[in-house]
């Protein structure tokens, strides 16, 4: 394709169906054009969708390009798909922030840092797809190993982790003592 209008309605089709966010790169492979002109494509089409105050945006989330519909239209597409909020409870949001700063970990670590059993919050968090065993730890009976998924970037908009806020106090009794703030689990 040399039409950069084409290129950019190619990109829009891509962004609209795919689940996961494209990468630049995969884009161009697809459509086959440069990533410096689908970079460009991308840039004119968020400023399209802004000024002509379209029901969509691109965001750059997870290392990739992904289409979202405007935040004021979430009540209309929860009527029409009568999908659910993704809920939290505090125990799950204090279980997996554990798990974001401290990743990877095992169940057991994860229990002596909040103090309580949390092998059901585990398996909810599993269950929405925001974790994943990543590996088998080295102790006893070789635990699993726990780590977020590019699914918990996507929701929570991150484009990597890098993005998470800083903790001010990593020797605070929540996050344990002598750990860095957080490790990459390399997915």
């Amino acid at each position: 394709m040399e039409n950069f209008k084409e290129i950019m309605r190619a990109v829009e089709a891509l962004l609209f169906i795919a689940d996961i966010p494209l990468k630049t790169r995969k884009i161009a492979e697809i459509i086959g054009s440069s990533p410096k002109i689908i970079d460009r494509a991308i840039e004119s089409l968020k400023n399209e969708y802004e000024e002509e105050e379209r029901a969509f945006t691109i965001k750059f989330v997870n290392k990739g390009y992904k289409l979202y519909t405007c935040p004021e239209f979430s009540e209309l597409i929860k009527k029409l798909k009568g999908r659910k909020e993704l809920y939290l409870s505090n125990a799950a949001l204090t279980t997996l922030a554990v798990i974001v700063y401290r990743q990877p970990i095992s169940r057991k670590e994860i229990e002596q840092i909040r103090g309580v059993d949390c092998s059901g919050v585990v398996n909810t968090l599993q269950e929405a797809g925001l974790i994943k065993v990543v590996g088998k730890g080295d102790g006893f009976g070789h635990p699993y190993m726990y780590g977020t998924t590019d699914k918990f970037l996507e929701i929570f908009q991150l484009q990597s982790y890098e993005d998470l806020p800083e903790i001010k106090n990593e020797d605070s009794a929540f996050f344990g003592e002598g750990r860095g703030l957080f490790q990459k689990n390399g997915s």
